[in-house]
């Protein structure tokens, strides 16, 4: 398990635009925020990541890059895009299962149709610029995410106060 103020992982992938999201050419003014979805299939992510669409821009004006990352195929990742109102968000897809283990996620095989064969639990990464970890919250489960309203909060509190990460011993 990767732990706080450790290097993150490296993390390159494809996003729906047709573009390359790479964790290490990330210049973020504060950290990068990687949101780790289970996929389609999953209702609890679509809600999830359409309340991070009406706050993104509140990440954006704290300094906080954002990606939404799956094992999602492409298609899947699409359809995502088509029916979910997330379109502020950049979405990645493609992750392999060994990436997904290397950032210590929680990895789960279909028990429904609507499933992939494999896909990572949720989880959501706070990067700071010198690609360090400052803070993780990997769930085994799709619910008891970390909700926005307090992350924004919290984020005011880390940065006025030049809070450390915690939790890396």
């Amino acid at each position: 398990m990767k732990k706080p103020t450790e290097k993150a992982p490296s993390l390159q992938l494809d996003l729906i635009n047709g573009t390359t999201w790479d964790l290490a050419k990330q210049q973020p003014e504060n950290f990068t925020m990687i949101i780790f979805y289970r996929g389609l299939h999953c209702p609890v992510c679509k809600k999830y990541l359409e309340e991070l669409q009406t706050k993104i821009d509140k990440f954006e004006e704290k300094g906080v890059n954002v990606v939404a990352a799956s094992m999602d195929t492409e298609k899947r990742a699409k359809i995502s895009t088509e029916k979910w109102d997330i379109e502020s968000i950049p979405l990645a897809y493609g992750m392999s299962e060994d990436k997904a283990r290397e950032w210590g996620l929680y990895i789960s095989h279909a028990i429904k149709d609507a499933e992939p064969d494999v896909f990572s639990e949720p989880a959501l990464f706070l990067i700071k610029k010198d690609g360090s970890i400052y803070s993780s919250s990997i769930q085994s489960m799709p619910f008891a995410r970390p909700e926005f309203n307090d992350l924004l909060k919290s984020l005011d509190f880390v940065l006025s106060e030049g809070y450390p990460a915690r939790g890396g011993k």
